[in-house]
């Protein structure tokens, strides 16, 4: 296998942060292959123009991520994609540029569609009134900002962030709560996406609030789910 990486010995970084998102996005664009040795520390602390203790330490933390694993005699291996932690918010933003959108967007619209429901319906039951209180507000902010003369795209990510976080944190449920925090740069991104052109859904997320508000988590579940529809988000239909 051939591999050629740039010098990054004077990056003002973390130097092992820039090494494995360098190692990171060649395995994610597939040119370091599943199952195929990485070369060796000689070779990669001469590319990269780094230490073998920054290497190492660029090596442990793609460990940490399912991308490699290393072994005596046998030397540091790519995992398979089945081993890949793709909750990993730095493994998501390293795989920014190397995938589609429409194809980052719609497998992220399956697992919303697989666990936000079900999140929207706990939330009707179990939100404090802290929390109605909060979600209140944040819908709120949501129609000023989608009733602005000019749409703030900006904005607009980010209070929509906010509501469906809020959802995340108010199911009572901790499974629930790294589905708030640890993605956001995927919500990040989808909302990006699918608010380019000023498309909000601001009635399905009226219906989600009141629903929730409301208590009534049976329509909450329902609505939620009518929200994450491919065509509400300018994604294409799954094949």
């Amino acid at each position: 296998m051939v591999s050629t990486f740039n010098s990054i010995s004077g990056s003002k970084r973390s130097l092992h942060v820039q090494v494995a998102r360098e190692i990171a996005r060649g395995i994610l664009s597939g040119d370091l292959a599943e199952g195929s040795v990485i070369p060796g520390e000689m070779v990669l602390c001469e590319e990269f123009g780094i230490s073998r203790t920054a290497l190492r330490e660029a090596v442990k933390l793609l460990t940490s991520k399912g991308l490699l694993e290393s072994r005596p005699k046998i030397g540091t291996k790519v995992m398979a994609r089945a081993y890949w932690n793709f909750l990993d918010p730095q493994l998501i933003e390293w795989m920014d540029g190397l995938i589609d959108i429409d194809v980052f967007c719609q497998q992220f619209l399956g697992l919303r569609k697989a666990i936000e429901p079900e999140a929207c319906a706990l939330a009707a039951l179990h939100a404090s009134a802290e929390q109605r209180i909060e979600l209140s507000e944040t819908f709120q902010s949501m129609c000023e900002i989608a009733n602005a003369p000019e749409f703030d795209q900006e904005a607009w990510i980010e209070i929509d962030m906010k509501f469906h976080n809020l959802i995340f944190n108010s199911t009572g449920n901790n499974f629930y709560l790294p589905f708030g925090n640890i993605l956001q740069s995927m919500f990040i991104n989808f909302f990006a996406h699918s608010s380019k052109e000023g498309d909000v859904c601001l009635r399905e997320h009226r219906e989600i609030y009141e629903a929730i508000m409301a208590g009534n988590s049976e329509k909450a579940k329902k609505v939620s789910l009518d929200h994450l529809q491919s065509d509400k988000h300018r994604l294409p239909a799954a094949s």
